[in-house]
């Protein structure tokens, strides 16, 4: 079949994000066609090139969402410019005051994060709940998209109503980027939030605010004015599969409504989360904050709706998307596949590697959210008890000066909380804590890096799907980790789980583990056993090619073929159409004869007759 791949700052760009898994996906999947379609997020990715594409990908097309591209459609004062301008007002009037309504407006208590018990700091996934770090408006303005849930009934029928309908508006008279900027479109924006029933932060926005919104809506639906969803684009494909939500997922949601192409989403980071994480750690105002939590909320909301099937990476995922608006009838979990042959080595060893039984290990990237804070903390502890433990923290600084500085905090706490040890007054004086990098002397590779240790630790206030558990698992590695994100399910028992910013409770965990090398032994090759059987790019590749063929199989496309008059023509789609082959690049055309039947006409046969022989 041909699938519309749908990515947002990734593949087949060499740097972005899902590029990995998307690779690993469409070469696995070799006896599908692939159409790529990319929204890059920056001329720098743009700049550095694309990765080395398999033969099966067929076609690329990229646009930019970092820049506007103004298609100079301009309406003047006659008529038809007028009407445009009219319809234009019209539905970008309904969908911000589809954004502005707050859930007591119609669908239940307006201070949702209040209501639901679910605005809580760090990472509320950890306790189950759905919340915020600082909450999504700020100072009592948590009115959006969290705790009592989404809002599903009216306010989100509005919403798609008028995106389709600017998208409609942006295909046959193009200029939407001008109209989302324009003044009529910032005066919508305060029409709606001095309306009745409008979020509580929304009512305080000011004119900079209203222009602030209004710039990063424009942004974000921008993919409604590309010229993709025709027949010789995705309106060609039989499937669409965004490799997340929100924007990535908007070019999808287009060839639904204009060809009935059906769509799939995956999400192993989910954007509404990462959307309130990152709002909650700007110095915005709280209108702002609130207006575009409930953007993205209702875009959510839509993209789960119309989609064929969502395929969340991990449990914790899978609630964002329940609480807005997937219907678990549509949900197919699908763990990340990773490459465990690079980690077979230390894995399959008898020995564990060359692992130091006095050694812990943490792997990742070095930034607040790890809480390396704690895991000081809580190696002070264990080397009371321990004294000859060593700590290993392996990882560059996230990008920005914010990664260094924490980088330089953590040095600091370390030189300050373990001053160097020697053994004599004459032996030069070592620090039991070592910050290094992947690519140095001492951990040429990640698996070098898991294989100097007997532990692994984890001590993340916030985490999505842990990477480095899996591979730690892969390696053999017994873990102790935080509770949070998809910790607990992706360990499944051949681990310690701790609370989060409990030193005390991280130590003790490691102290035991440290004691019992035989328990270290069994958990390390139950934990191996569990990722082979659920974490690997094979388990991965044979779920999609499972669920494509669920999709299309319940989804099919219906295309109507005319002849050269324009009428209906029967049977113009031959059955061949539907079997994975070459044949699939035929795709109907409005003429005589079909490219299938290209050819020297053939005689029909004339039946034997009784007596007759062949």
């Amino acid at each position: 079949m041909r699938i519309g791949l749908l990515t947002e700052g990734g593949y087949p760009y060499v740097s972005g994000d899902a590029k990995l898994w998307c690779d690993r996906l469409v070469r696995g999947l070799g006896q599908h066609e692939f159409d790529i379609y990319a929204l890059s997020r920056s001329r720098q990715q743009e700049d550095e090139g694309w990765v080395q594409l398999p033969p099966q990908v067929n076609l690329v097309r990229t646009a930019p969402l970092w820049t506007a591209e103004d298609d100079g459609a301009v309406y003047g004062r006659r008529v038809h410019g007028r009407r445009v301008r009219r319809r234009y007002a019209e539905c970008f009037g309904e969908l911000a005051a589809a954004v502005c309504a707050g859930p007591g407006s119609l669908d239940g208590p307006e201070d949702a994060g209040a209501s639901g018990g679910a605005g809580v700091s760090g990472d509320a996934g950890a306790a189950g709940g759905l919340g915020v770090a600082g909450g999504a408006g700020g100072g009592g303005a948590s009115g959006v998209l969290v705790g009592s849930g989404v809002s599903f009934g009216l306010e989100a029928d509005r919403f798609a109503t008028a995106l389709y309908g600017l998208a409609e508006l942006a295909r046959d008279e193009g200029g939407l980027a001008g109209a989302l900027r324009s003044e009529g479109a910032v005066r919508a924006w305060e029409r709606a939030c001095r309306a009745p029933g409008a979020l509580r932060a929304a009512r305080t926005a000011r004119v900079p605010d209203l222009l602030s919104v209004a710039a990063h809506v424009e942004r974000s639906l921008r993919p409604l004015s590309l010229d993709w969803y025709a027949d010789d684009g995705l309106g060609a494909v039989d499937l669409c599969h965004a490799a997340a939500g929100g924007s990535a997922a908007l070019p999808g949601l287009l060839a639904r409504h204009f060809a009935s192409v059906p769509l799939l989403v995956t999400e192993y980071g989910v954007p509404l989360r990462a959307h309130y994480l990152a709002s909650a750690a700007t110095e915005e105002a709280p209108a702002v904050r609130a207006l575009l939590a409930s953007f993205h909320g209702r875009l959510a909301t839509e993209v789960y709706r119309r989609a064929a099937l969502v395929t969340p990476g991990n449990t914790h995922a899978r609630r964002w998307q329940e609480r807005c608006g997937a219907d678990r009838a549509k949900l197919r979990t699908v763990y990340p596949g990773m490459e465990a042959s690079r980690f077979a080595e230390v894995g399959e060893s008898v020995e564990g590697g060359c692992a130091d039984p006095d050694t812990l290990v943490w792997v990742g990237r070095v930034e607040p959210s790890k809480d390396l804070v704690s895991l000081l903390h809580s190696f002070a502890e264990v080397r009371k008890e321990e004294p000859k433990t060593r700590l290993r923290i392996i990882g560059a600084p996230a990008e920005g000066p914010d990664g260094a500085l924490y980088l330089a905090h953590c040095r600091a706490l370390a030189a300050h909380l373990f001053p160097d040890e020697a053994e004599g007054a004459h032996a030069v004086g070592d620090n039991p804590v070592s910050f290094e990098e992947i690519g140095g002397p001492e951990a040429p590779g990640l698996a070098e890096a898991y294989a100097s240790g007997a532990l692994v630790v984890l001590s993340s206030v916030v985490e999505g799907f842990p990477i480095s558990l899996v591979e730690a698992m892969f390696c053999g590695r017994a873990t102790v980790s935080t509770d949070v994100g998809a910790v607990v399910e992706v360990i499944g028992g051949t681990g310690l789980v701790v609370p989060p910013r409990n030193p005390r409770a991280l130590a003790e965990a490691c102290v035991a583990l440290l004691r019992d090398p035989a328990r270290r032994a069994r958990l390390g090759a139950a934990a191996r056993a569990r990722a082979l059987e659920l974490f690997t790019v094979e388990q991965n590749v044979e779920a999609f090619h499972g669920i494509y063929l669920e999709i299309v199989s319940h989804s099919p496309i219906r295309r109507v073929v005319v002849d050269a008059m324009g009428e209906p023509l029967p049977f113009g789609v031959p059955a061949e159409a539907h079997v994975p082959g070459r044949w699939t690049e035929a795709r109907p055309v409005a003429a005589g004869r079909q490219r299938w039947a290209a050819g020297v006409p053939v005689r029909a046969t004339v039946p034997l007759t009784a007596g007759e022989s062949a």
